[in-house]
Order: C-alpha cells, then structure tokens, then sequence
C-alpha cells in the first residue's frame, strides 16, 4: 500500500510538510480542474463564462449538504485511529460515506428537475447565457455523486497518514479532463462542438474516472477500509455523532453559497460582463484558498489524530507550524494577485473592455489572502479538536455581512468594486477573529498538557 505518514510522532514540521504537500498538490489539481475550463471556455467569449459561472454556484451548494458527513466522518475516523481502533474508525467511515451518497443522489435530482428556474434566479441579461447554463448545470449534475465520493475518499484517506493517493489520482483526473476539454467544446472529426456542454463532459467524465479509482483502492486497503463495509446496515448512534459534529460545518458550507448567489446577483447587475470577471477572477483567486483549504485538511487530520490520543502539545505545536507555512504562503498570493493581476486575468479573458475589471478585481481580493489562509487553518484546527461550531459561526456571520455591505459600497462612487471590497473586507475580519479565538481555545486545551505552547519548539 502507499506509505503513510506517522502524524503521532516524528518532527512536527516535516510530519505536516509530508502530509500537506500531495494535499496542496490535490487541491490545486481540484482547482486545475475548473481552470482548464475556463482558459478554453474563455474563447468562447465572456457569455459562455458567465454561463458556466453561474451554474458552478449552484454545483457549489453541493458541498454543503455532502460536508454534513464529510466533516464528522473525517473527524472521528482520525480521532478512533488516533486512539487505536481501527474498527471503530471504519465504521464511522462507511457510516460518512453512505450519508453522504444519499444526500447527494437527492441533490442531483433536484438539480436535473428545476434546473431551469434555478437558473432564473440569477436574471441573466441575454438568452443564449441563459439556456448554456440551463445546458451546463443538466450535464453537471450527473457528476454530484462521483464529486462527493472523491472529497470523502480524499478526507478518509488522508486521516490515515496517506496523502499520496489521493494525489496521484486527481493528477490522472486532470490530465483526462485536460484532453477531452478542447475534443469536446471545439469538436474534431466526428465529434461534434458543444461548446459548453462539452466542459460539462469533460468535468463529469473525469470526475467519475477518479470515483472509479478510489474504489479500487480501497479494496485493497489494509488500514481503514478493510473495517469499511459500503454496502452494511447503516448505524443510528453513528450517523447521529456524525451529524452534531458536521452540522455546523454543513450550515456554514449551505449558506455561504446562497449568499455568494445574492452577491452573483448584484453583480449580475452590473452586466453579463462583470459575472464573468467574477467567475475567473475567483477560479484566480482560488491559488490561495484552495491551498489553505488543503493545508486545512492536513492539520485536521493531524490534530484530530494526537488529540485522539490525548497528545494535545503536539497538536498545538502542528498548529504553529502551519499557521507559519500559511502566512508566508499568503504574503505570496497577495503580491502576486496585486502586482501580476493583469497578466494573470488575460490569461483567461482579453476583451479590451472586460480586462480593466478583472485587474481592479484581482488587485482588491489581494489585499485579503494573508487573512484568507488564516481563516483556513484555524478552522481546519478547531475541527480537527471536534469543535466545528466556532468556525461556523464566525464564517456565517461575516460571510452573510457582505451582502448589506456590498449593497452599501456599490451604490457609492465605487461601483462594482465596492461588492469587490466587501469581500475582501469580510476575509480579513473572519482570518483575524478566527486566530485570536483558536489562540485562546488552545491556551485552554494546553493546559491539560505537560507542556505549553510557548515551551515547545517545532
């Protein structure tokens, strides 16, 4: 089987170095994924990106019901490995996974049958927009259940110490994706151009690619899934721990879609134009994010996993490590997004016209990064202790308060970059305000510990 790292012993720095880099690798793959479509739907011109946007927001929606299971069965399988029971672990595990697919078969249901006045919630100006994103989120929707199958493999896998794997077949999903995209929006021989439809495909093709080989994987696993039975009886008292401790998580991953589809629709006000900028300016932005999203996964799992095993310093000590990792990485993005904003968004879209937006864009999301990162690793923290409320409540509080204040903003003299501005403005009190409460929180938990905090080195 792949080698797994020991997050239970070992220097710390390399430990979370071993375990977080194929899970950056993976997230920037999952990123990959929507980038390469975008850089060949952009020729199609903004109208097909606004389309595919549109509809994303509402694959996004996906995460949060799928999240509800993700979330407590990560947690709890890396808190029984932690304390040695295997058996344990996997039966949380298979209870996650079967939860999760249930949820997800009923959304795609949902999303085949109201596509179209899903759709109509945005008010998009022009009919052909409309009807590619009608034709988008139907082809989508088909691959909800293979997402979600990917997401929780990845999590269950990587509570294990193997972070490799997951790595591995995102990378052969990518690649995939990467030769049907052109094939399939552009046409050759006798394959016919579908434009849009064909990115849809191509997603939907690779992502199920991918479900198929997590699947072969895990019947040969030895460590966690040989205790996991997909297809067993479903157990109450399991299902019901998984739900308290995911339910924060699930409501914050719900909501904060449908209030960036409000925003969608401000923005959607400003022309088809400025939900384009929007749609690539965000997959820009998602370098940073996607990153502590990854990173977030890894101190999770590592956290979870010496808490479990009443080895609290040593989470305490992981969590400094990474919230050093996470700030360099952030002063990175932010230079990067403010002083390479232009060449980056032409990367994706030329038009004379459109450009201009998405570097005043790409410049005011940069100033948020550092404290965009933050707010991943503090939550990844909190979680990985089994405390998904804190981070929850924060997100939505701050997340739903972009709404009033881009409403605010925009009706100044700054226009469409006052909506920019209250994102970012949101990022940085959620990253500040996370990291202050995760300090006191562990000052707290150390106290069970031998040693403290400011004792230990990493």
């Amino acid at each position: 089987m792949a080698k797994r790292v020991d997050l239970l012993q070992g220097n710390i720095m390399t430990t979370l170095v071993q375990l977080a880099l194929p899970i950056m690798g993976t997230a920037l793959i999952q990123m990959a994924y929507n980038l390469v479509d975008m850089v060949w739907i952009g020729k199609l011109g903004s109208g097909a990106v606004a389309a595919v946007g549109t509809a994303g927001l509402l694959m996004w929606l996906s995460n949060g019901f799928t999240v509800l299971s993700r979330m407590g069965g990560q947690v709890h399988t890396a808190q029984k490995l932690g304390a040695g029971d295997p058996e344990e672990a996997g039966k949380y595990a298979q209870n996650a996974i079967q939860m999760g697919a249930l949820l997800s078969i009923g959304y795609s249901a949902v999303m085949l049958i109201a596509c179209r006045p899903l759709i109509g919630f945005f008010r998009l100006n022009d009919p052909a927009v409309v009807e590619s994103a009608v034709q988008y989120l139907s082809i989508v929707s088909l691959g909800i259940l293979a997402s979600f199958l990917n997401q929780m493999f990845t999590a269950l896998i990587t509570t294990t110490g193997n972070s490799r794997t997951p790595f591995y077949f995102m990378t052969i999903g990518l690649v995939f994706n990467i030769v049907l995209d052109p094939l399939l929006i552009f046409g050759l021989g006798p394959i016919p151009s579908m434009k849009a439809a064909g990115a849809a495909w191509a997603t939907t093709i690779a992502q199920w690619l991918v479900s198929i080989l997590f699947l072969l994987y895990i019947r040969r696993d030895d460590h966690l899934f040989c205790y996991v039975r997909l297809f067993g009886k479903m157990d109450k008292e399991c299902c019901v721990s998984i739900v308290k401790l995911g339910l924060p998580s699930a409501l914050q991953n719900c909501i904060f879609p449908l209030i960036s589809m409000v925003i969608a629709r401000q923005v959607a006000s400003f022309g088809d134009a400025a939900v384009a900028v929007q749609k690539v300016g965000s997959q820009i932005e998602s370098v940073s994010w996607m990153i502590s999203d990854g990173f977030s996964v890894a101190i999770n799992s590592f956290v979870a996993q010496n808490y479990g095993a009443h080895n609290f310093s040593r989470a305490g000590r992981g969590y400094r490590a990474a919230m050093i990792s996470m700030t360099v990485w952030g002063i990175f993005c932010s230079l990067l997004l403010i002083l390479c904003g232009g060449w980056l968004f032409q990367l994706f879209i030329t038009e004379p016209d459109v450009v201009p937006m998405g570097i005043s864009y790409l410049t005011i999301l940069g100033f948020s990064q550092i404290f965009m990162c933050w707010e991943g690793v503090n939550t990844g923290a909190y979680c990985g202790f089994g405390k998904t409320l804190p981070p929850s409540i924060v997100g939505i509080v701050f997340t739903a308060a972009r709404i009033p204040a881009a409403l605010i903003l925009s009706s100044t003299s700054l226009g469409l970059d006052g909506i920019w501005w209250s994102l970012s403005i949101s990022s940085v009190c959620k990253g500040t305000l996370l990291t202050l409460l995760f300090w006191r929180f562990l000052r707290h938990k150390l106290k069970e510990a031998p040693e403290s905090l400011s004792q230990a080195t990493i």
